[in-house]
Order: C-alpha cells, then structure tokens, then sequence
C-alpha cells in the first residue's frame, strides 16, 4: 500500500527519501495493521509532518534564546536562556530531565534519548520499550531510529500503543494530532497532507 509513487503523488517527500522509506513503511504497516486507505493516510500523514518530509529524522534543538522562551519558557529564565542558546546538547539535557524515564540534567539522557525517528520518538522509557516490543536495542543505540527500518517500526509501534487505527478509521485528523503531539501544533499542515493522500489514494494511479 506504501509505495515510492504514494510518497511522491501525495508530496511528502523527494523521490529519493521515497525510495528510501517506503519498504520499511510499507513492512511496518503490515505488521501493525495500518491496513486500509484511511489508516495510511492517518498515518503518513501525521509522520511525514513530524520528520518534515522524512528529512528531520533526530530532533533539532539549535535554539535562539529568544526560541527557547518561547518554546521551553518553563526550564528557562532569560539569562539561562542566553546562556543555554544555540547548544542543543545543553538544550536537550535540560528540558528533557527527570522525566519519560530520563535521569537529571547531568546524565545526558536527554540529548541522548532526543526525538528520534519520523515519529519523533523520544524519552528513555520510550526507547526502552520500543526496544523490548521490537527487539530493537535502540535503547543501548539510540541512533538506529535514524535509519528507515528501525525508524519506521518506532513510528509503527508508537501508533499501535496509543491506539491510533481507531482514529484513523474514523478520519479524526484532529484526533490523531492530540494523541501524537499533545496538542494541535500543525494541525492546518497534518490536515493538507492528509487531504493529499486521500485525493492520491482516490484517484486510482
């Protein structure tokens, strides 16, 4: 159901992410039942904005300090901010500290269990059980969730544990955008890529 021709008909991607991507997608669809136009859609959809187009694989933390007040208000003051700007290790290790399973500040734990994947899994208590669900040791290599396959099982896994084929089959784009994200951030972008995936499925190409 995932080919190189839906990645690039819909416009998710260049031909050459397309080619890259599309295998480890399409086995990750069969083994998590995301097994209908509806669910495909509801989930290209969702991943193709998270990993702009399959191109952000590790989550950037580059920060301005001005980024940071407004994104991570909560871990920075302005001058911390200023201090903290433009390193996203330091970044990383603060805001996502003692929580998802991650040690304090001072273990790394956030850099090292940084969103990862076309999901943007992140957080130490999802690598580790996306590690024992797939047997994937991304716990000890963080970094496999850059690369298609363990990349797309993450993304797979994740939607399978939050339930989101219900979603999907009821078309509820913004159902399925608070479940990933928390929120509604890019929800006007997750909807246009859903509703080009849709056209493209229905066209019959």
């Amino acid at each position: 159901m995932i080919t190189p021709e839906l990645l690039t008909g819909a416009g998710l991607c260049s031909p050459s992410l397309a080619e890259q991507w599309a295998p480890s997608l399409e086995a990750t669809c069969v083994r998590f039942q995301i097994d209908s136009d509806l669910r495909v859609a509801g989930f290209l959809s969702q991943i193709a904005h998270e990993s702009g187009g399959f191109r952000f694989v590790v989550e950037n933390l580059n920060y301005s300090a001005a980024s940071l007040l407004a994104v991570f208000g909560r871990y920075f003051t302005g001058p911390l901010a200023t201090a903290y700007e433009r390193q996203p290790e330091k970044i990383a290790n603060r805001v996502y500290a003692n929580r998802m399973g991650n040690g304090d500040e001072a273990s790394g734990d956030g850099w090292r269990y940084r969103g990862r994947g076309p999901i943007q899994l992140t957080g130490k208590d999802n690598y580790a059980a996306f590690s024992l669900a797939a047997d994937v040791d991304a716990l000890v290599h963080p970094e496999l969730l850059e690369q298609p396959d363990a990349g797309s099982l993450a993304a797979g896994w994740f939607w399978d544990t939050h339930h989101l084929n219900a979603l999907a089959d009821a078309g509820d784009v913004l159902g399925m955008t608070r479940r990933i994200n928390g929120g509604t951030n890019g929800l006007d972008d997750r909807t246009a890529k859903y509703n080009a995936i849709r056209t493209y499925q229905s066209s019959g190409v």
